[in-house]
C-alpha cells in the first residue's frame, strides 16, 4: 500500500486463483479503504471487488491482480486476469442465484468499463466512484 503527503493512496495485489481467498480479499480492502478516510464506500467498493474478483476466478485465467487508487476526485478499482474473452452482463432471471456481477457493479460505480490486452490474452473490469467534491476522473 502507498500513500502520499498529497492524499493518493493506492493499493495492488496479485489473488490466487482460489474461491477461499475472497473473504480476505473484502477484509483487505475493507481495512485499505477504513484507513484511507472513506468509510463511507466500503459497503459498495467491497462488494463490488468481492464481485470482479470472483468472477476472475471463476471465469479468468491466472494471475488475477485487484489494484485500488483513490485521489483526484475519486476511488478507481480494477480487477485484472489472463484469460480469454471479454466479460459481459448477464440477463438472468430472479430464480437464478448466480450471473449478477457486472450488473452490481453497474448500479454501484459511478463509471466502469471492460479493457482488453492487446499483447497478450488477457483483460481489466475497472469501477470509478467519485468522492464527496470530486471531479470526474478519465477512465
Amino acid at each position: 500500500m502507498i500513500g502520499t503527503p498529497g492524499g493518493y493512496r493506492a493499493m495492488s495485489c496479485e489473488i490466487p486463483s482460489d474461491r477461499v481467498v475472497v473473504s480476505k480479499v473484502r477484509d483487505m480492502v475493507r481495512w485499505a479503504l477504513t484507513g484511507w478516510g472513506l468509510p463511507e464506500l466500503v459497503d459498495d467498493v467491497v462488494l463490488m471487488v468481492s464481485e470482479l474478483v470472483t468472477n476472475a476466478i471463476a471465469h479468468g485465467a491466472p494471475p488475477i491482480r485487484l489494484s485500488l487508487r483513490a485521489g483526484d476526485g475519486a476511488l478507481r478499482g480494477e480487477v485484472t486476469d489472463h484469460g480469454e474473452g471479454l466479460p459481459h452482463r448477464l440477463h438472468v432471471g430472479d430464480e437464478v442465484d448466480h450471473g449478477r456481477g457486472l450488473l452490481i457493479v453497474d448500479a454501484l460505480a459511478d463509471r466502469w468499463g471492460v479493457s482488453s490486452v492487446p499483447e497478450r490474452a488477457g483483460k481489466g473490469v475497472w469501477f470509478v466512484r467519485f468522492l464527496a467534491g470530486g471531479e470526474p476522473e478519465a477512465g
